[in-house]
């Protein structure tokens, strides 16, 4: 049995990221759930009360059953099974981890896609040589360099060209504006513009598989998002137009933490707490 893959974000993840990303002090923060500022901290420290938690999410704008759900350990989104034609690898970086993933088209396997590269390539490689694919396109999600490190690497191995949205800058990666179809034998590639945590992010949603994928890279996670690096409010409304309107049993590929759906984010996530449903 598949063991879980630990959510990326824990409750006090999400309202620092909230807080932080609204440019609210504790002090303001303190003032807006009307509480004391020794209170905000405890919760910024792990300190859980329900109470203190649902009034902070509120002052935050995010979605206080979601946001209990998540603090009370009642969420995750279980094992999911990748559809055939799509492989995960995870390694390491610092004190946390990142997925980078293969394509393939399982009616025509001869050539592959990656998006993004983690830190090691070396059970990517493995893998191609294996199954005998050949690595033609490196789709990256955005620049950071736990998704970018093997770059090199991967594209001297193997001879492939990598693609980055426009806004990101990668040595020997092309740039293209969102909204531009690649294709790997049968699949098309769309490729969907979810900025905020990167300048240039992009969501690269693939069709032809047994369900629609998105690889988002660190636009969404299961309960939670990336940090807002660039912009806050880029965060949500990206995620919203170009994820949340995805069908709800599209399947969510993250560059951290465990695989989860639209369905289940619609439904969880304390970001999206007033996502409406289809």
């Amino acid at each position: 049995m598949k063991s879980l893959i630990p959510l990326e974000d824990s409750w006090t993840d999400v309202i620092r990221k909230a807080r932080r990303g609204q440019e609210i002090s504790e002090q303001e923060l303190a003032l807006r759930s009307n509480l004391p500022l020794e209170s905000i901290l405890d919760l910024e420290r792990g300190h859980l009360s329900l109470e203190n938690l649902e009034r902070v999410g509120e002052a935050l704008g995010l979605g206080g059953e979601q946001l209990l759900t998540l603090a009370q350990g009642k969420y995750h989104p279980g094992v999911l099974e990748l559809p055939e034609g799509l492989a995960m690898f995870t390694t390491p970086w610092h004190d946390f981890e990142v997925h980078s993933y293969l394509l393939w088209d399982p009616g025509q396997p001869a050539v592959a896609a990656a998006f993004d590269t983690g830190s090691d390539a070396t059970e990517m490689l493995d893998f191609l040589t294996k199954r005998e694919l050949a690595l033609r396109q490196i789709f990256l999600t955005h620049g950071h360099g736990d998704h970018v490190f093997e770059l090199d690497r991967l594209m001297e191995k193997t001879g492939a060209v990598a693609w980055i949205g426009e806004g990101e800058e990668v040595p020997d990666a092309g740039s293209f504006v969102a909204g531009k179809d690649f294709f790997v034998g049968s699949l098309r590639i769309e490729t969907r513009f979810t900025w905020g945590h990167a300048a240039g992010g992009i969501s690269y949603v693939i069709h032809g598989l047994s369900r629609p994928v998105a690889m988002v890279g660190d636009a969404l996670f299961a309960g939670s998002m990336g940090g807002p690096m660039v912009s806050y409010q880029a965060c949500l409304e990206t995620n919203r137009r170009e994820i949340f309107s995805l069908p709800p049993e599209a399947l969510v590929c993250p560059g951290h933490g465990p695989l989860t759906t639209v369905a289940l984010e619609r439904e969880h996530n304390p970001f999206f707490g007033n996502v409406p449903v289809n």
